[in-house]
């Protein structure tokens, strides 16, 4: 049977340090539930994208050895040949370049969309729309799309997206990009936000697999030559190459080279999690704090409190603005504006053999 025209790739190896200790290395955040859907982060994902090319089984996930397990789990219904296993973590640049391979051998005309695992979207029939926008979009200017969110606040957590010319119009217009800006301190996205013309960076991107690996081949040339080698060769030519290649990010290694980058700006109810401080949005809870789990506080305001199990408690006296998060083995302690800090945390944990296995 011939696979459809849009074939959309999973990013799913993640470590999700800034969740820790609720994400934990061998349980990342793209396989936690974190709302009433039952449903993880990533399987939120793969029903999303399942509907928009016709099949969950057209899906496929780019994952790291030590999650595979763990992915088929949770996709029961995902070929297994749809599962693209890393050597090891390189960062997005070869994951994105090792999938595009995978789809052009499956599908050399294929419409290709690359989309992290552990986001959020409230509005999925918005959602829908603009991605089959941008799916017309990457097939009518051959450009490597990106999905640009609306800002709604001036975060510094984000990168941003400036948008130029007008190239298409309509309900969803597309706009070539000026230029990329990652996570700028508060007085830059203040202005960013007043301009009107950035969008934040949402790392979904849509484009022709030709496209995306004639790119490669021109920005990266030795990452292309290499792994396009390894995997028209061999599993094994795949394993020896992989951790030779540059740990890149997609945006560096193309998309702040390219001058092909096409933006849709767009809002779909869009959160990339990327810390605790987003399960304020996630849950909107009454009051000041938002807690999941038992709580008991005196003069808290301001609080995220979140606590695994049913019988456990967090109680509070005189604090404000914090996070609390106890789990079975971890409790952590810190301020809302320091959330960016606890990757620092997670470091020095894997630096210590007697506390690594708290990482």
């Amino acid at each position: 049977m011939t696979a459809p025209a849009f074939l959309p790739v999973i990013l799913a190896g993640g470590s999700g340090e800034r969740f820790w200790p609720l994400s934990r290395k061998h349980r990342p955040k793209q396989f936690l539930t974190l709302d009433e859907t039952g449903r993880s982060l990533l399987q939120a994902t793969s029903d999303r994208l399942g509907r928009l090319s016709g099949s969950p089984e057209q899906v496929m996930v780019v994952t790291g050895t030590e999650y595979r397990t763990q992915v088929l789990e949770q996709l029961p219904d995902m070929p297994i040949e749809h599962l693209i296993v890393e050597p090891v973590a390189r960062d997005t640049a070869p994951a994105v370049l090792y999938a595009a391979l995978r789809v052009a051998q499956e599908n050399p005309q294929a419409v290709m969309g690359v989309f992290p695992a552990d986001h959020r979207i409230t509005d999925v029939l918005a959602f829908e729309r603009v991605v089959r926008r941008a799916i017309e979009v990457a097939e009518i200017t051959g450009g490597l799309v990106t999905l640009g969110v609306t800002p709604t606040f001036p975060a510094t957590g984000y990168g941003y997206i400036q948008r130029g010319e007008q190239l298409l119009g309509g309900e969803l217009p597309a706009f070539r990009v000026s230029r990329f800006t990652e996570k700028p301190d508060a007085e830059t996205a203040q202005r960013f936000l007043a301009d009107g013309r950035y969008t934040w960076n949402s790392g979904m991107f849509i484009w022709q697999v030709q496209a995306i690996l004639s790119a490669f081949e021109r920005h990266q040339p030795d990452m292309y030559a290499r792994l396009s080698a390894a995997v028209r060769g061999s599993p094994r030519q795949v394993r020896a190459v992989f951790p030779e290649l540059q740990k890149i990010s997609i945006d560096y290694a193309i998309l702040e080279k390219s001058d092909q980058v096409v933006v849709i700006p767009a809002e779909f109810g869009w959160d990339d999690l990327g810390d605790w401080n987003a399960l304020e949005r996630l849950l909107k809870g009454e009051g000041q704090n938002v807690a999941v789990g038992r709580h008991v506080g005196l003069d808290t305001d301001g609080a995220i409190l979140y606590t695994t199990g049913g019988d456990g408690l967090i109680a509070t006296i005189g604090l404000e603005d914090v996070v609390v998060v106890r789990t079975d083995e971890v409790t952590l302690v810190v301020r809302k504006d320091r959330t960016q800090d606890i990757k620092k945390v997670v470091q020095q944990l894997k630096s210590h053999p007697e506390l690594e296995r708290f990482a």
